[in-house]
């Protein structure tokens, strides 16, 4: 076995706890402002915090969820009292991990509207 092995399988049995899922709270800036626009809700980083931040402080989300990719700018975000989002997933047994992908791009010679991720 590798050194980070029995790692990996104790964290992908922790995702894949039954009854639980995972949040995909990774919105690009772009993305996410879209959703804000449909409610007339200004695309910056301030709102965009406090965005992510109800979705993380929401009573018993580690009771249903095992795992949340999060956007690059989400790890440097922090509560008004400084806690990081990050250590407010841990504090309810919830695994961070970081969305790598740069977007879609096109296949090439592939049906209209055939993407793949970057």
């Amino acid at each position: 076995m590798g050194k980070f092995d029995a790692e990996l399988i104790e964290t992908a049995n922790a995702i894949a706890t039954p009854g639980k899922g995972i949040l995909a709270a990774d919105e690009s800036t772009g993305t996410i402002g879209k959703r804000f626009d449909k409610i007339s809700v200004e695309n910056n980083r301030d709102n965009r915090r406090k965005y992510r931040q109800l979705l993380f402080e929401t009573k018993g989300l580690g009771e249903f969820i095992s795992g949340c990719i999060c956007f690059e700018e989400t790890l440097y975000e922090k509560r008004e009292d400084g806690t990081s989002f990050i250590d407010l997933l841990k504090a309810e047994n919830i695994i961070p991990g970081i969305k790598v992908d740069k977007g879609q791009a096109p296949i090439k010679d592939a049906a209209p509207g055939e993407e793949v991720d970057k």
